[in-house]
């Protein structure tokens, strides 16, 4: 086993100092939900409720406009049912054009996308068709005054700078997928220069079928006594949903166009990331494995350091929108064996880790 260089990873990605002092989580002041309660443009689409940045917004913008939010899902999710969700398959522009008429949808949440690194690289087609043309497609059935807020991904750098990434920064993805939605964030712009782009990284929240995210992998393996391997230099600026979601509310409110990072203010390494789960978790340490990304082969490839400063996001909102993941400082990471140690007063369980890495327990 490769020692992990990235150990005592506490380090805090500014979303400007004036709004988030470092340490000290009880200053990353999200706003109060009432301060964001004027509506967004209705009816609003959210695309791709079967992902977890998608099927989290669904349900947030469901409870407070009901009716008024409708969400699609590619076909072969059709486990996935329930009121207000529709099938779209992202190259039915006649599907789409029918949801577009049917509802006359004055915002558009667009989290559609296929992120399985594997799966793009060895299906490029796949990939492009998911990421590229269900965006165009939406475009072209957008009225000139329907608010567009596209979510895009930190893997369309590489990592060879190494972070915090700006939005200055040139793109340079090395995995199809990144590749995909570089190209997706450059039709946009073209064709919709009024739609806001949100580049996030890895969003912690629930998923619809327990595995479709980060958290749900990992734990699955410590779940079953399995090990999981995971990579000491990638890495990430990780998001709760509860603030994504919060923040596409925002965003909608403001009116904000071009393209914005939107990644959390704590740095992880995805090895640090599986360290919180298996400890929050409760979960038998000696499960946790750990690498570098060259011992592990090239398929797929795998970016490095991608972290993003959400400085400019905060500039324009007027607070800082992002809690740090995990929200206190004693539950990361501050060394390479952090999730051995198991203090007797800590409560540790899949319950627990439901309530605080699942969800912002500052927000509930």
């Amino acid at each position: 086993m490769s020692p992990s260089p990235f150990a005592a990873n506490l380090s805090i990605v500014s979303q400007r100092p004036e709004l988030a002092a470092p340490g000290d989580t009880d200053e990353f002041a999200v706003a109060p939900l009432p301060a964001l309660l004027a509506p967004p443009p209705l009816p609003m689409l959210v695309t791709g409720v079967a992902g977890v940045p998608g099927y989290n917004a669904f349900r947030f913008f469901r409870e407070l406009y009901g009716e008024q939010v409708i969400g699609t899902r590619r076909a072969d999710n059709w486990t996935l049912r329930g009121p207000g969700i529709h099938s779209w398959d992202v190259d039915d522009r006649a599907g789409l054009r029918r949801l577009f008429e049917r509802y006359q949808f004055r915002s558009v949440v667009h989290c559609e996308g296929l992120c399985k690194l594997k799966s793009c690289e060895l299906n490029p087609d796949m990939a492009r068709r998911v990421n590229v043309t269900s965006l165009t497609n939406l475009i072209g059935e957008l009225a000139p005054t329907t608010r567009l807020v596209a979510l895009s991904v930190d893997l369309v750098f590489s990592g060879a700078k190494e972070g915090p990434y700006t939005e200055d920064d040139p793109t340079d993805p090395v995995t199809v997928y990144g590749a995909t939605m570089a190209e997706a964030e450059r039709i946009a712009l073209e064709r919709r220069p009024d739609a806001c782009l949100l580049r996030i990284s890895l969003p912690m929240g629930v998923s619809f079928n327990g595995h479709a995210g980060a958290i749900d992998w990992i734990q699955s393996r410590f779940k079953k006594d399995k090990p999981a391997t995971l990579f000491y230099d990638e890495i990430r600026t990780p998001t709760y949903t509860d603030c994504l979601n919060r923040t596409f509310l925002a965003v909608l409110n403001r009116r904000l166009s071009g393209v914005f990072h939107a990644g959390g203010p704590r740095r992880l390494s995805l090895y640090e990331i599986a360290q919180i789960v298996n400890r929050v978790g409760g979960y038998d340490s000696r499960h946790l494995r750990g690498c570098l990304r060259r011992e592990a082969g090239p398929m797929p490839p795998r970016a490095g350091d991608v972290t993003l400063n959400s400085d400019r996001l905060a500039r324009e909102l007027g607070f800082a929108p992002f809690n740090p993941w995990p929200l206190r400082d004693e539950w990361a990471p501050t060394h390479h064996d952090w999730h051995h140690e198991r203090p007797a007063d800590e409560h540790r369980s899949p319950a627990q880790l439901e309530a605080v890495l699942y969800r912002n327990p500052g927000l509930q």
